[in-house]
C-alpha cells in the first residue's frame, strides 16, 4: 500500500531525498576522494594508453590487459559517480565506495601476480593505480563519514 501521508520515502535513487552533510570535515573527505578518483581515472588512462602504444609498436599485450585497463579507467567514472551521490548524501552510494575501494585494489594486486597473466610492466603500472583506491578505502572509512552515513550495523546500535 502507498504511503498514505504522501510523504516521500527517502531512496538511494532518489536524489530529493538525500540529505548533503553540512559538516565542512565530511565535504573536505568527500573532496578528497574525488580528486583520488580522477588520479585513479588518468592513471587507468595511461595504463590503456601504454597497452594500446605497445601493441600498435608490435610488442606483447594479450586481451585480459586490454579489457582489464579498460574497465578500470570505466569504472573511474561510476565511482565518481557514487563519490558525488555520497557527497550529496546517498548513503547506499557512500557504502558502495566503501566496499569496492575495499576489494578492488586487492584483486588487482592479486590477479596480476599470477604467474604469466602480464608482463612486471604493466604489474607495477596497476599496482600503481591502486594506491589512490587504498586512500579512499581509508578516507571513507573516517570517524566523521561513519557519524554522517552509518552502515546497516550502527544504524541498529549494534558496535
Amino acid at each position: 500500500m502507498p504511503n498514505s501521508s504522501n510523504q516521500k520515502v527517502p531512496r538511494d535513487s532518489d536524489s530529493a531525498a538525500w540529505v548533503p552533510s553540512s559538516d565542512a570535515r565530511v565535504v573536505d573527505v568527500f573532496d578528497t576522494v574525488k580528486k583520488c578518483i580522477v588520479i585513479f581515472g588518468v592513471i587507468s588512462a595511461v595504463v590503456l594508453a601504454t597497452v594500446a602504444t605497445i601493441a600498435l609498436a608490435g610488442g606483447f599485450v594479450n586481451t585480459f590487459m586490454w579489457v582489464r585497463a579498460g574497465v578500470l579507467l570505466l569504472t573511474a567514472v561510476l565511482f565518481y559517480q557514487w563519490a558525488v551521490r555520497g557527497s550529496r548524501g546517498a548513503p547506499k552510494s557512500v557504502e558502495r565506495l566503501r566496499i569496492v575501494s575495499t576489494i578492488l585494489p586487492i584483486a588487482v594486486v592479486v590477479v596480476d601476480l599470477i604467474p604469466g597473466v602480464c608482463p612486471v610492466w604493466y604489474v607495477g603500472m596497476q599496482a600503481v593505480s591502486a594506491v589512490p583506491l587504498v586512500a579512499i578505502a581509508v578516507l571513507i572509512r573516517r570517524r566523521v563519514v561513519k557519524a554522517a552515513f552509518p552502515g546497516k550495523h550502527e544504524a541498529r546500535g549494534a558496535v
